[in-house]
């Protein structure tokens, strides 16, 4: 039976491995070599990569592609698309390419407004917070002087604080909403510096006051929300139905149909829903990871928002009106271009270059329309070839890198499933007629 380890955070590198290594694997000394052939041989960017987390024993590497020949706003851009699924960077290279001629894509940030919380129980009257809270509103605030100075001078700061009375949901439950502008920053850091600053200041403050009993008040938690419904962009493309051809040999007004409708069951259908949604986030996780970004609070605001009105749905939409086919989306997304870790990963700073520097605006609109395209892609194959058919032929490689093929039969194989269905076992037996 393996025993737990003591103060595996103070060991050395090369310890945790040893110890990992023997503990958990039947051959060490391969485990310990899979790890070591991942380590950059470059000194200074391996340990950068160390120090990004705790307890860093090597690097997981995935794949950094790019899709050309986007146009967004009458400019030309190359996405980097950092993600390990098939047929993703080739899906959006293809809605590019689609478009490019169509008129291209386009997008507007509609607000940057992010939000924070100072959650606290209060059992007094609630006539007395309202009017304390209104005499010190201006004392919280300028409590965070300091900290929000630089961010200021960015343009950025706190924008609001209001108090919400909560008991309806919790017994004694309020909490302080704050609202932030923050720049070309994601702001995590920035607001949740800003926010236990004055929770720090609500709680000293509330113990002086004649309005308040000193036990009254009692702070439970202060940290930002994930979740941006005012932080929003929309992204869309358009163009005459008549247009819309290259679909596999049906009119352009039959596909117009059968896209609008696909989206339409994406609305009212919840298991379509997700799907359809979940090709979206290929996109714009895809963005996300390249530059540097928190897909994982995307994710969690996006699908919120999928939810707002109470029923999860297809976050695009799409219309037929005077013969003018549109596809359009508006998500949250709370992103930045500086900070974390975009100054300090190479490849970040390579993707952001590749995207001609961008501000946070920008590349907001860029990463919404990352999901547009990669939703068009998805629809596109849905109603016409079917998904697989390009998908498996993505997958081919994966196939046969995974039963370990020689170069010679590798060539082969391509050539043979150009014109043939892929599956696991009709690689296998095309394998075997070699």
């Amino acid at each position: 039976m393996i025993k737990g380890v003591s103060g595996f955070s103070k060991l050395s590198k090369s310890e945790k491995i040893e110890w990992i290594t023997k503990s958990f694997f039947k051959n060490p000394d391969t485990a310990k070599l899979e790890l070591n052939k991942y380590w950059n041989s470059d000194h200074e960017i391996q340990q950068k990569h160390d120090e990004f987390i705790e307890n860093t024993l090597s690097n997981f590497y995935m794949p950094l592609g790019v899709a050309p020949n986007f146009l967004i706003n009458n400019e030309i851009i190359t996405m980097p698309m950092v993600i390990e699924e098939s047929s993703v960077v080739a899906a959006a290279s293809n809605s590019a390419k689609y478009w490019l001629k169509r008129g291209g894509f386009h997008a507007e940030v509609i607000n940057v407004e992010k939000v924070g919380h100072i959650h606290f129980l209060y059992k007094g009257k609630k006539k007395n917070l309202h009017l304390f809270f209104e005499e010190n509103k201006n004392v919280l605030l300028k409590s965070c002087d300091d900290i929000s100075s630089n961010m200021k001078m960015r343009g950025g700061g706190i924008l609001s604080i209001t108090l919400n009375d909560k008991t309806e949901h919790l017994e004694n439950y309020f909490q302080i909403d704050a609202r932030f502008n923050t720049a070309d920053s994601m702001g995590a850091n920035f607001i949740n510096s800003c926010l236990e600053k004055m929770a720090s200041t609500l709680k000293s403050i509330s113990i002086k006051s004649d309005l308040l009993d000193e036990n009254d008040l009692d702070v439970v938690m202060s940290i930002l929300s994930n979740y941006v419904p005012n932080c929003l962009v929309k992204s869309w493309v358009c163009c005459p139905v008549k247009d819309l051809d290259e679909n596999n040999g049906f009119s352009a007004g039959e596909f117009a149909k059968k896209f609008v409708n696909a989206v339409k069951i994406s609305e009212i259908d919840l298991s379509r829903a997700v799907t359809h949604n979940k090709g979206i986030m290929n996109g714009i996780d895809s963005l996300a990871l390249a530059t540097g970004n928190d897909f994982r609070a995307i994710e969690a605001s996006v699908h919120a928002y999928a939810s707002r009105s109470g029923i999860y749905s297809g976050l695009s939409k799409a219309s037929i009106k005077d013969d003018i086919f549109t596809l359009e989306m508006t998500i949250p997304l709370s992103i930045g271009t500086v900070g974390g870790l975009t100054n300090l990963h190479p490849l970040v700073k390579w993707s952001l270059e590749l995207l001609k520097t961008p501000n946070s605006k920008e590349l907001m609109q860029i990463i919404g329309v990352a999901g547009l395209a990669q939703n068009f892609a998805a629809i596109r194959s849905l109603i016409t070839s079917g998904i697989q058919k390009g998908h498996m032929k993505m997958h081919l490689l994966n196939i046969l890198n995974r039963m370990e093929v020689t170069d010679n039969e590798k060539v082969k194989a391509i050539e043979y499933f150009k014109t043939n269905t892929v599956s696991y076992k009709s690689v296998e037996e095309f394998l075997k007629s070699l």
